[in-house]
C-alpha cells in the first residue's frame, strides 16, 4: 500500500529574501514497495551506478518517465520536441541557403537554430524544434534530407513528463509538410543570362 509523506518545499530567496511571507508550497512524495527478483535487481543497481543516479528511486523514476514519454509521442499529434543534430561540409555547394530555406519552410516549428565551426572545413547544426509530433519529425527528417548534409540524426521528447507543454499554438491546416521549393544551384547572375 502506497503511504503520501508530506515534505516542505523550498522558498526562493532565504528568509530574508523576495520569498519572505509567502507560503511554503507543500510537496507530497508517495513511498510504495516494489518486490523484484534478485538478478532484476542487480541489473537495476549496475543501471544506477552507470547513469550516477542519486538512488534506485530516481532511476526508477527516470525509466517511468522514458515509457510515459514514448506512450505519450505514440500519438502523432501529441505535443512534442526534438533536437535535430546536423554536420556537413561548409564548403558544399549551396548547403547553407538550403538549409536555411528549409528552417524557414519550418519556421513555425523552429526555436532555435545554432551553428557551431568544427575543424578540416566541416560544421555542425543543433536546430530546436517543437510542435505535434507528426509535424517535428516530418520537419526533422526534412532538415537532415537537404542535399549536402553529410550526417543526420533527430532525437524527441515530450514535456509532457516534467509537466510542461511546448506552447506550440499554431493553427494546423494540413498534416502534410509543405512543398519543397526548387533550389537552383545557379548564382541569380547566371539565372538573368
Amino acid at each position: 500500500m502506497a503511504q503520501g509523506t508530506r515534505t516542505a518545499g523550498r522558498r526562493s530567496g532565504g528568509a530574508r529574501g523576495p520569498g519572505r511571507g509567502r507560503k511554503r508550497k507543500a510537496a507530497y512524495v508517495v513511498r510504495l514497495g516494489v518486490s523484484l527478483d534478485p538478478d532484476l535487481l542487480t541489473l537495476l543497481d549496475g543501471w544506477v551506478r552507470e547513469r550516477n543516479s542519486p538512488s534506485r528511486s530516481d532511476a526508477i523514476r527516470a525509466l517511468i518517465r522514458k515509457e510515459l514519454a514514448e506512450h505519450e509521442l505514440g500519438d502523432p499529434d501529441s505535443d512534442s520536441v526534438a533536437s535535430v543534430l546536423l554536420i556537413y561540409r561548409h564548403d558544399a555547394p549551396n548547403v547553407l541557403r538550403r538549409l536555411t530555406a528549409v528552417e524557414h519552410r519550418w519556421g513555425d516549428h523552429v526555436r532555435s537554430s545554432s551553428h557551431v565551426h568544427l575543424e578540416g572545413g566541416s560544421c555542425m547544426q543543433l536546430i530546436g524544434l517543437v510542435g505535434k509530433r507528426g509535424e517535428v519529425v516530418n520537419a526533422a527528417e526534412d532538415l537532415r534530407g537537404v542535399k549536402g548534409i553529410a550526417f543526420g540524426r533527430y532525437s524527441l521528447g515530450t514535456p509532457f513528463v516534467a509537466g510542461g507543454t511546448t506552447g506550440h499554438r499554431h493553427p494546423h491546416a494540413t498534416e502534410s509538410p509543405p512543398p519543397r521549393p526548387r533550389v537552383s544551384a545557379r548564382t541569380p547572375r547566371e539565372r538573368s543570362r
